[in-house]
């Protein structure tokens, strides 16, 4: 992760490199969920352990897309009206703040510009996919496995204190 400043310079958090480099360390844990992977690196910081050693790391990576469903020209239609008037309100209230002729209007215009110009580019784009892709879909890099990894010299320590947790009964639910 690289922390940019707006003129042009940037740095890497304190401790962390500056390119994109492999994780080291040695494995603490190994989990089937990020959410587990995350709750165990919670309970470290719980016991005081210093979490600034620990890195996850997601192993088996895969592209997830998931399909939401159908598309129609109503529902291409009505997104596209949708996120244009969203921009076309945003538009017409800057244009509002900058011109000093009604407001009302001003917002107004921009709401029914966005409108048509949503229509218009949803149309266009969806008529040039010529049935290909019919379909809506959400898309999410997951993992097969996350590993916990520490730092050399406080990894016993860190096996230790995970073990411990392996060995508590997970939380009854209501």
């Amino acid at each position: 992760m690289m922390v940019s400043s707006p003129f042009g310079g940037s740095r890497a958090p304190q401790g962390l490199p500056r390119l994109p480099t492999p994780p080291t360390g040695w494995p603490i844990g190994s989990y089937a969920t990020y959410e587990e992977a995350q709750q165990a690196v919670d309970f470290l910081a719980d016991s005081e352990f210093s979490v600034g050693d620990v890195t996850i790391v997601g192993v088996d990576l895969m592209l997830v897309e998931r399909v939401i469903g159908k598309l129609s020209w109503g529902r291409v239609l009505g997104t596209g009206a949708v996120s244009g008037a969203w921009f076309g309100l945003f538009a017409g209230l800057l244009l509002g703040l900058f011109v000093n002729q009604g407001f009302a209007l001003q917002l107004l215009t921009g709401l029914v510009l966005g409108v048509l110009s949503g229509l218009m580019f949803a149309a266009i784009g969806y008529s040039m996919s010529r049935g290909r892709r019919d379909f809506s879909s959400a898309s999410q890099l997951v993992a097969g496995r996350y590993d916990v990894l520490c730092q050399p010299r406080s990894a016993e320590r860190g096996r230790e204190l995970l073990a411990k947790l392996a060995l508590k009964p997970p939380p009854a639910h209501s």
